[in-house]
């Protein structure tokens, strides 16, 4: 049986893995890479090489940090989620935020 959460992603979830995927493999060939090579040194085979260029979402988050940083990309990995940058998060954080301080009482 397959993973529900393979079958089960938004349309947009997998257009975004599809392009990330062909993102990594234009990457890959202006670096005049081989997927057998990429392959080789991330440690997998060419198969799942080409099944992450193509945006399969079965293939491991650990892979595709691999393969990022292989081809000199990490450092775009370290801002994908980054708290700094997340607009709906820091939104919600200040509007939970008290408006006034409570008195404190004095020993």
């Amino acid at each position: 049986m397959k993973p529900l959460a393979k079958h089960a992603l938004p349309p947009k979830v997998r257009r975004s893995l599809k392009k990330l995927g062909q993102d990594l493999r234009t990457a890959r060939l202006r670096r005049n890479v081989t997927v057998a090579s990429l392959a080789e040194r991330a440690g997998v085979s060419a198969g799942t090489i080409l099944r992450l260029e193509r945006g399969d979402p079965g293939v491991g988050l650990g892979t595709l940090a691999l393969a990022l940083w292989l081809l000199g990309l990490n450092d775009r990995m370290m801002t994908l989620a980054d708290e700094g940058l997340d607009e709906i998060g820091l939104t919600l954080e200040a509007e939970a935020r008290r408006q006034r301080a409570r008195p404190r009482k004095l020993s």
